[in-house]
């Protein structure tokens, strides 16, 4: 968000916690994206807050109370207001509980383990969800659309709307097993708390192959989970990078760096293998 929108939001996230005997005078900006994402002090609240329309907070809510009934590692709801989502001026705001970190990296062990139950657990979850093909099919649009992504150069356009295309239909003709899946389990999305490695950010959630969550995590998660198939995960892994060059030239990306990395992940699709993953590319940009 813009600072003009942050202030907004971090007004109305704190009015929000006020109004539920939550003191919050002070907000600390956790993450800035498209969303927001604060811990509220005194009362040591979570808070995530986006425009409402662009979000499925309600949706989140759900799966994260279903998960958390049958023990999976995800973060919790804050037990002190009611499960609900809370709208106001023009935001949509869930307020959850905030963990203190233990450290700030969740071994890569105990991460695919955590992630390896949250999927156990998901298998277990019925909620309609939409499949993963749909978030390529969201990617093609900005890609083909120049109003979308005015600023993405005629020949780059043409590149990533082939290799989206082609990588949709390599994975599906893998015929591979799929699930409810977290759908952007990397590590800005997981918390190393006393509790164990826990999820959060279940917005993005989708059917599909459990290698496309795979795709999102360090490669060393990737050794310590079972039963991963390596051919599908590399194509996995590219259209993640594909999937994520488009989202960072659609004309509303709020992404820190965004440029930047729209035209390192074209540099690096162009580049081919070994495909790199998130945190590879997200060290790429601090190095800078």
């Amino acid at each position: 968000m813009e600072m003009p929108e942050v202030t907004r939001a971090i007004a109305v996230a704190t009015s929000v916690a006020a109004s539920l005997d939550l003191p919050a005078n002070d907000a600390v900006v956790l993450h800035n994206s498209n969303k927001l994402a604060l811990r509220l002090t005194p009362c040591d609240v979570f808070a995530r807050v986006a425009p409402v329309g662009q979000e499925v907070a309600q949706f989140e809510i759900e799966l994260a109370q279903r998960l958390a009934e049958i023990g999976s590692p995800v973060a919790a709801l804050d037990p002190r207001v009611d499960p609900h989502v809370y709208t106001r001026d023009g935001f949509a705001v869930t307020l959850w509980t905030y963990y203190e970190p233990v450290t700030p990296h969740v071994s890569p062990v105990d991460y695919a383990k955590a992630l390896e139950q949250l999927h156990a657990g998901m298998c277990k979850v019925d909620m309609a969800s939409p499949h993963f093909s749909d978030r390529i099919a969201e990617a093609e649009e900005i890609v083909a659309n120049p109003s979308l992504s005015p600023e993405l150069p005629d020949a780059d356009r043409v590149f990533l709307g082939d290799r989206l295309r082609s990588l949709r239909r390599a994975i599906d003709d893998r015929g591979a097993p799929e699930q409810l899946l977290h759908g952007e389990p990397h590590p800005g999305n997981v918390l190393n708390t006393k509790n164990g490695a826990l999820f959060i950010d279940f917005e993005t959630c989708c059917r599909g192959p459990v290698e496309f969550d795979l795709a999102h995590v360090p490669e060393a998660v990737c050794e310590h989970y079972p039963g991963v198939d390596q051919g599908l995960l590399d194509e996995c892994r590219q259209l993640v990078l594909a999937m994520v060059a488009a989202w960072r030239w659609d004309i509303g990306d709020q992404f820190p760096n965004g440029r930047w990395f729209g035209e390192e992940f074209l540099r690096t699709l162009r580049a081919g293998p070994p495909w790199p993953t998130l945190d590879e590319m997200s060290k790429r940009a601090d190095a800078l």
